[in-house]
């Protein structure tokens, strides 16, 4: 479309437009040209899965990069860059009878490592079958402290979960919560509890907010790894739990319940526990 007529549909002058085009970019482009390649690196380093706020708080206290988030969220919208919506998890099975009273009742925070762990499986599919994850989470610092990945939701994969938390935390007296699925009903899990001198805990029958926590870390692996990608095969999926586990969420991923830190690194700064397991 020549020029002349292109001016007259937008009622500018063309004076005006070759004014424009031929005019260098103001000092505030300049800038916001800068942040937006910085916030790109940012989006890429969290996988593409940080959102505006988090974007923000990476810019904040990883780079020392003093910006409103109003102004993050607009360069976000201009760059088309977006973080991962939350999705609806939904459950097809029916919990067995509890073995355990509820110590927890929905207090989700503890103020020290090892108090209070939250235990439960998820599932995903790959091409060639089913693979399951069995993880225990730290309520204090929102970290993963034990998990185990098998191709058949079996008693051991929780009972392993269980044995690796309890081998890198040596913990004493702590709540282990669980809902009531068979594996954590079985005699073999609360059998390893008693052993541990761990103290076994189950909420209702068909209510996830009793495990509303560990739910919540799963819905988060659900939406930033999990149904991004369509896996070749349960190998390539279990590798991916895991690298995601151990090589993203606990060191790296910043947390909004914990001031935007990182598990590894909210209990650097409030324990003595190291930052790296």
């Amino acid at each position: 479309m020549p020029v002349a007529v292109a001016c007259r549909v937008l009622k500018v002058s063309t004076s005006g437009f070759y004014g424009w085009r031929s005019r260098c970019p103001s000092p505030r482009q300049v800038a916001d040209d800068a942040l937006t390649a910085t916030i790109r690196q940012v989006h890429a380093g969290s996988r593409g899965t940080y959102g505006s706020p988090r974007v923000h708080a990476e810019l904040r206290l990883g780079l020392g990069v003093h910006v409103a988030r109003k102004r993050v969220a607009r360069l976000m919208r201009l760059a088309d860059l977006t973080g991962v919506s939350h999705r609806r998890k939904r459950r097809g099975w029916k919990p067995d009878t509890a073995t355990h009273e509820d110590l927890v009742k929905r207090q989700f925070r503890a103020d020290r490592p090892d108090r209070l762990w939250f235990c439960d499986i998820t599932q995903h599919r790959a091409r060639d079958g089913w693979v399951y994850c069995a993880a225990v989470i730290d309520a204090f610092s929102r970290r993963i402290v034990g998990w185990s990945i098998s191709d058949r939701i079996t008693t051991e994969i929780v009972v392993d979960a269980l044995e690796m938390a309890r081998w890198q935390r040596r913990p004493v007296g702590t709540i282990v919560h669980a809902d009531r699925g068979a594996q954590y009903t079985s005699w073999l899990f609360g059998h390893r509890l008693r052993q541990a001198g761990l103290l076994g805990s189950m909420g209702r029958v068909a209510s996830s907010v009793d495990n509303a926590l560990i739910e919540s870390f799963w819905s988060t692996m659900q939406r930033e790894l999990l149904d991004r990608t369509a896996w070749d095969s349960r190998t390539q999926l279990a590798s991916a739990m895991f690298e995601w586990i151990e090589g993203f969420y606990n060191p790296t991923r910043r947390h909004s319940a914990l001031g935007n830190l990182a598990p590894a690194e909210f209990e650097a700064l409030h324990t003595d526990t190291p930052a790296a397991a």
